[in-house]
């Protein structure tokens, strides 16, 4: 009786000072609400910083926006617009294109968004074709000024152009033109659905102008094909002395006149032979 009465009193003082300590350690462990609260904000960020607008963590977002647009526009272009892309005016109109996917169809999609730079790398670059906007239709814009899809029907623009060409095709995918050194820019790169020009006022001129400017001052002999009053303004500033400048009228209906006999593709072909470039051939692989 007396063993008993010792062995339970032992066992009751063995679990009175483990539960004892166990309060103790766990309310020691335990962070204030402060704390707890600083945590979990750095843990779990924003929408904002997972995104690429400016967040509190400026340097990784910086990071992740430039690894974006490294993808989009290839190494090349991105080395030589690196300086553009961190400016302001960039930022801010790149995000706001993003922004408005949420609500709008948007074209081109953002991987073709820049799809000529990827396509035709700067130092690849022979031929420059400048047009306006995007197609503003459905499965049309591809990121290649004039160029559609394949399986996509002709626009009338596009169908001009390959008449003067002398060919016929049963697609119009210009890619392959891209890939011999055409680089094929729009001054705008999007467009909202059905809405032309309707990012006009976003900045995309500034950009572009900019890619122009690195053309005629990093490149030598390249064929600047200028279909419209809008692109002979736009690349107004290009040397006639260190490239070759052909204008004409735009290759839309309206103006066929002033385009329809320009030989610009011969012209083109000839002055890359005086040069000691390789021709651009410019029958559409079928």
């Amino acid at each position: 009786m007396n063993f008993v009465r010792i062995l339970n009193t032992y066992l009751f003082c063995r679990m009175s000072k483990r539960l004892i300590t166990d309060f103790f350690e766990t309310k020691t462990d335990l962070p204030n609400k402060k704390h707890l609260h600083n945590s979990i904000s750095t843990e779990f960020p924003s929408k904002t910083h997972v995104s690429v607008t400016t967040s509190p963590d400026s340097s990784k977002t910086d990071d992740e926006f430039s690894d974006s647009l490294k993808d989009l526009l290839g190494d090349e272009w991105f080395v030589a617009l690196h300086s553009e892309i961190k400016k302001p005016y960039f930022n801010s109109l790149w995000n706001k294109v993003l922004s408005e996917r949420n609500s709008k169809k948007i074209y081109p999609p953002v991987h073709l968004v820049f799809n000529a730079f990827k396509l035709t790398p700067l130092s690849k670059i022979k031929v420059v074709i400048v047009g306006q906007d995007p197609y503003h239709q459905p499965r049309q814009a591809m990121g290649l000024c004039f160029s559609v899809p394949r399986g996509v029907v002709l626009p009338p623009s596009l169908r001009n152009i390959l008449s003067e060409i002398g060919t016929t095709s049963i697609h119009g995918d210009l890619s392959s033109w891209a890939s011999q050194g055409v680089f094929l820019l729009n001054s705008i790169l999007t467009v909202v659905d059905s809405q032309p020009m309707s990012h006009k006022s976003y900045g995309w001129d500034t950009f572009t102008d900019k890619v122009i400017n690195i053309i005629n001052e990093k490149r030598e002999h390249v064929v600047f094909l200028l279909w419209g009053r809008s692109a002979q303004q736009k690349c107004s500033s290009i040397s006639p002395t260190k490239h070759f400048v052909l204008t004409c009228g735009h290759p839309s209906p309206l103006s066929i006149k002033h385009f329809k006999g320009c030989d610009h593709f011969n012209k083109c072909n000839a002055y890359l032979k005086k040069t000691e470039q390789e021709p651009i051939e410019w029958t559409l692989p079928q």
